[in-house]
């Protein structure tokens, strides 16, 4: 390393591998195959948004359609391309957010319909040096009402020389006036094989070694934000210091608690509600968030749902080989309809958890309510004891001897007692009444099962 290189500041990931052209950009095929096509038959439309979550390229993406739409070539004679050069004036300017025909505007900060009056002013002025006058406004579902009626007649119809590129991530928050007035995109999540294969290529870069399971844990950690992924590799290579293990991203993560959690909801699921709330405080004292607990809890719960359904469900980055085999062996002692109510449960109990004054008390409160429901039957299990008769139905004729006298069914091997519900003469159910009126009788709590 030069001296040079050793005193000038450190950029991060996300900065340094920023894309520049299209073909760095992953992802985002279809918009790419649309643009160039667009500029290929001359159909470049006055104005687009871009919308999608967060880090999956929405500025950068409009940066690089700035650089597109302005181009001149290395000879200074090219025309608006999808693969800008990068060494003209106005791909360098650009790169280098100074271009004055290039102007940013974040609508977070500038919601006001004043700020979108300056802005209209300069719409009518010719660009300084570039082909075309643009306008990226990011956020811009943050702009005021006011704002977005005051964009509205200069956005149906600007000048030639002006383009319009907003970006949001909330896109039901614009008023369908402004959206018709645009070319839409939707950037969607990039899938996990591709982010961990573009890390990989970014470690190779940076001359750092790193696990195949570590990029992987990276990439899901991620949730399809190339940005979000950028920031965790960078922190992963500063951990790892050059040799990053998969061990090492599961700590730098928090998932090394994953076989505490599948501890605490094993001994829910038993009903041990004292030692779940021992080891609830263990993992508080350790710094644990409850907030986190339960939706942990939340996640695994869901997975071991989804081991029932689907088994391929097993091949989970953020479980060890170890925590696999006791999440199959847990998904086959519990029923779904366990699983569903749990699920229920800890998502009601997530939101109590989330706005209550004391977290930590209502987390123990959710625990203690699930270990004591882990008791019961479900319904389905009590309807199955109740309507499906193991032998047969032996009915007996009584007659009416006063209030207390019952009538009795009796089933092989068990007596069911109910209360009689007719006055006066003999009585005599059928077969099918019996096991009827036994177990709506049963359901309702006023037959009950002698003991033996």
């Amino acid at each position: 390393m030069t001296s040079d290189q050793s005193n000038s500041p450190y950029r991060v990931l996300v900065r340094k591998y920023r894309p520049s052209t299209f073909d760095e950009l992953i992802g985002h095929e279809a918009m790419v195959k649309t643009l160039s096509n667009a500029l290929e038959a001359g159909r470049l439309a006055h104005a687009f948004v871009l919308t999608g979550t967060r880090g999956i390229g929405k500025t950068t993406t409009a940066r690089i359609i700035a650089r597109g739409l302005n181009c001149t070539g290395p000879d200074g004679n090219g025309g608006p391309t999808v693969s800008p050069c990068g060494v003209c004036p106005n791909c360098v300017a650009i790169a280098e957010d100074r271009h004055q025909d290039v102007l940013e505007m974040d609508a977070a900060s500038r919601t006001g319909v004043d700020d979108i009056r300056e802005l209209i002013d300069g719409v009518r002025y010719l660009p300084v040096a570039a082909r075309f006058k643009i306008y990226i406004i990011d956020e811009v579902h943050m702009l005021s009402k006011n704002a977005f009626n005051a964009l509205l007649k200069t956005l149906e119809e600007p000048p030639e020389h002006v383009k319009f590129i907003f970006a949001t991530t909330e896109i039901r928050k614009i008023p369908v006036t402004v959206l018709s007035r645009c070319q839409r995109f939707d950037l969607k999540r990039v899938d996990g094989d591709t982010l961990a294969a573009y890390f990989a290529t970014i470690a190779e870069k940076e001359q750092a070694e790193i696990e195949e399971d570590a990029l992987a844990l990276i990439a899901r950690a991620a949730e399809g934000s190339v940005r979000d992924g950028l920031s965790l590799l960078d922190q992963a290579i500063a951990h790892g210091d050059g040799m990053v293990t998969a061990l090492q991203v599961r700590d730098m993560l928090g998932l090394a608690d994953r076989t505490r959690i599948l501890d605490l909801l094993g001994l829910l699921m038993e009903g041990n509600i004292k030692d779940a709330l021992a080891l609830l405080r263990e993992q508080y004292d350790s710094g644990a968030d409850p907030v986190v607990i339960i939706q942990d809890l939340l996640e695994l719960t869901h997975w071991l749902t989804s081991l029932k359904v689907t088994p391929e469900a097993a091949n989970n980055i953020a479980m060890a080989g170890g925590e696999i085999t006791r999440g199959e062996e847990m998904a086959k002692k519990l029923s779904m309809p366990v699983l569903a109510r749990t699920w229920q449960m800890l998502l009601k109990g997530l939101d109590e958890v989330s706005h209550a004054p004391m977290p930590l008390a209502a987390a123990e409160m959710v625990l203690v309510r699930l270990a004591y429901v882990s008791e019961l039957p479900t319904p389905n299990d009590l309807a199955r004891q109740i309507a499906e008769p193991q032998g047969s139905w032996r009915v007996t004729r009584y007659k009416w001897r006063g209030p207390s006298t019952i009538s009795t069914a009796e089933r092989t091997g068990n007596e069911f007692l109910g209360r009689r519900r007719s006055r006066g003469g003999a009585i005599c159910i059928s077969s099918a009444e019996a096991g009827k009126g036994a177990a709506r009788s049963f359901i309702f709590g006023c037959a009950k099962r002698p003991s033996a």
